[in-house]
C-alpha cells in the first residue's frame, strides 16, 4: 500500500516540476497599501 502512494507522489511532483513558472515576469499590482504611516485609529465606545 505504501509503495503505491509513494508512486503516486513521485508522479505528482514530477508534474508539477514540468509546468512553467513564470519568475522574469513582473507583477501586475503594484504600490498594493496606501501610506505606511498612517495607522487606523480605534476608540473605546463611551455610552
Amino acid at each position: 500500500m505504501r509503495k503505491k502512494f509513494r508512486e503516486a507522489l513521485e508522479r505528482k511532483n514530477h508534474q508539477a516540476g514540468m509546468s512553467t513558472q513564470h519568475k522574469d515576469g513582473n507583477s501586475k499590482v503594484h504600490h498594493v497599501h496606501g501610506p505606511a504611516d498612517h495607522k487606523r485609529e480605534f476608540r473605546r465606545k463611551s455610552g
